[in-house]
């Protein structure tokens, strides 16, 4: 069945933003082929303003219309947002969810009238400047080129992985999905720590940004692993030896892994909540 739109956009938040952004500037798609809705006014005339897309607040017609649906509302909502267009959902639609804990076998039980092609991903915000991480994983009844469609919207945006288990999603979204606010966290900490010891705001930032640039690329392409690459920066005696043992003997690595880890386990409540609703 031949539809006006390849892409349907089902909220229009940040995270589907950086998404279309990505699509675009890589010419995946062209303007006329992704629609997005949202409740909100302002939300749609962001995407009409930047991406010159068309954009409606209602669901049942973008469904209608449209062959991907992107499911990027919060895990939360979602059961209420689907329950609007469950029944417009047809064999030929693919559905690519966005949303944090929500397994595959959920999503496919709002649409008991056919066996529902959905592919579950995790993206993150990196995606807005072309550097994202997507980790996807296919339902039961998605095919090899549902997930291939998938992969190649997300490399869109940067890099995307197939995940063979759904059961690893939850650790997915903990560690690369969440991951971003981790980094940004730090770099508040350095941008803290250099204004305490008389650095402007503007070099503040400045140094730790860019700082933080150079050692993911030095990560990313010298192919060494992080605690290598910490050991060539820490000299015996030297200034780094001594933030290092002051991080371990504040127990830093450790608060920082059961940090994730609660993000890992929210996952799982998040998903947890969605099948107690789906019963």
């Amino acid at each position: 069945m031949s539809t006006q739109y390849e892409i349907g956009v089902i909220g229009a938040g940040n995270a589907a933003e950086g998404i279309i952004h990505g699509v675009l500037r890589n010419s995946i798609l062209l303007e006329d082929r992704i629609i997005a809705s949202d409740p909100n006014p302002a939300r749609r005339e962001v995407f009409e303003s930047r991406f010159c897309i068309t954009t409606t607040d209602d669901n049942v017609d973008l469904v209608r219309d449209s062959y991907i649906l992107l499911l990027a509302v919060k895990p939360q909502h979602y059961k209420d947002v689907v329950a609007e267009f469950a029944s417009q959902v047809r064999e030929d639609h693919l559905l690519v969810s966005i949303m944090a804990g929500v397994s595959t076998r959920s999503i496919e039980a709002c649409f008991p009238q056919i066996h529902a092609r959905v592919v579950r991903t995790m993206p993150n915000l990196a995606s807005h400047v072309g550097a994202g991480m997507a980790g996807v994983c296919p339902g039961r009844y998605a095919s090899e080129a549902d997930l291939l469609r998938a992969q190649r919207i997300f490399d869109a945006g940067g890099k995307s992985v197939h995940i063979q288990s759904e059961d690893l999603m939850d650790a997915v979204t903990a560690v690369s999905g969440t991951g971003p606010a981790y980094y940004y966290f730090f770099t508040e900490a350095i941008v803290e720590a250099a204004k305490r010891v008389g650095l402007s705001p503007q070099y503040a930032n400045l140094l730790a940004k860019q700082t933080a640039l150079g050692a993911a690329r030095m990560m990313l392409e010298s192919g060494e692993a992080p605690d290598v690459l910490r050991e060539k920066v820490t000299s015996p005696g030297g200034t780094t030896e001594a933030a290092m043992k002051r991080f371990a003997k504040t127990d830093v690595f450790e608060r920082l892994i059961a940090g994730i880890q609660a993000a890992f386990e929210r996952g799982r409540e998040l998903g947890q909540d969605s099948e107690k609703k789906a019963t």
